[in-house]
């Protein structure tokens, strides 16, 4: 079943369209004064991968394209594995448009295919491991940029966790200060979000979790805990709660994750899946038989 799911079904056309357009729009305000120097006359361009990575974003790579009237056909499904060089894809169109939609494509694709690498990454050493549960990216994301950034989260194998404040109700530290405790936070918070919304509910001790499920939250996170006192904290919460979901995060990275499996900690989260990854090197190139597309580096003649 999971390999006939395409994840891009998942991007309504509508969000999908309005998205690429928004992202145009702010590239091109007003003058396209380069398009004069090309114009309509038709062209094919390359894309080139100029290092390693996950490729990820295709859906915005085409919806930007099919905006400006281009056609777009892959050599490599979205979610392969690129090695540099390749050509992984050829863009068809008029001059003028092709390079309206270039560097706004390109941005696109570098940073999608950054996330999906990290979290290709992340899910390969669950899976070394044997570990069960769930990788998850969070909320810090780019303003802007958090649809295609959480897409990517899927491509490269591990969960979104909640896309915004609307669709899963988080208590964090200001939350609980704020209300005055856990118990009333959360009552609040039933109260409105009712029995379709879970309730997940940061904490700093194995104290404020038992209140936290005590009072019906589904999910609680331990934050910022080490390794060794997050397994014991979690092994003492299934136990008093065996339907509860456990969450760890906070300074969560490549090197340090698989020191946090665990058979009680159910979803693992990290920031650095949509904060600190590095992007995939692309370039977009027209194609001319007297000139070389991979733009080698210049030396000394």
């Amino acid at each position: 079943m999971e390999n006939n799911i395409h994840k891009s079904h998942i991007l309504p056309p509508v969000l999908l369209e309005e998205t690429v357009r928004s992202w145009l729009k702010e590239d091109t305000p007003s003058f396209d004064y380069g398009g004069i120097v090309v114009g309509d006359q038709q062209e094919s361009a390359v894309l080139l991968c100029k290092s390693a990575g996950v490729l990820a974003g295709v859906p915005f790579f085409d919806a930007i394209f099919t905006q400006l009237k281009c056609t777009v056909v892959w050599n490599y499904p979205e979610g392969a594995s690129l090695k540099p060089i390749c050509e992984v894809a050829t863009v068809s169109g008029n001059a003028r448009n092709i390079l309206l939609g270039e560097r706004t494509a390109l941005n696109c694709l570098t940073r999608c295919s950054g996330v999906a690498t990290a979290s290709r990454k992340y899910a390969d050493i669950a899976e070394s491991r044997k570990w069960t549960g769930e990788i998850a990216g969070t909320r810090k994301t780019t303003p802007g940029f958090r649809v295609a950034e959480k897409y990517a989260l899927l491509v490269g194998g591990v969960s979104t966790h909640r896309h915004d404040l609307s669709s899963m109700i988080m208590l964090k530290d200001n939350h609980i200060w704020s209300a005055g405790s856990i118990k009333q936070a959360v009552t609040a918070a039933r109260r409105v979000g009712g029995f379709s919304t879970k309730i997940e509910v940061e904490c700093r001790s194995l104290t404020e979790a038992r209140e936290a499920a005590s009072s019906g939250a589904e999910i609680v996170m331990l934050d910022n805990f080490e390794p060794k006192t997050a397994h014991g904290v979690a092994a003492t919460l299934k136990g008093e709660f065996p339907h509860l979901i456990v969450e760890l995060s906070g300074g969560v990275n490549e090197d340090n994750i698989a020191g946090y499996f665990s058979p009680h900690i159910d979803v693992i989260s990290s920031s650095q899946l949509t904060q600190g990854y590095s992007v995939v090197n692309f370039s977009l190139k027209i194609c001319k038989s007297d000139r070389d597309p991979t733009n080698p580096m210049v030396g000394q003649s």
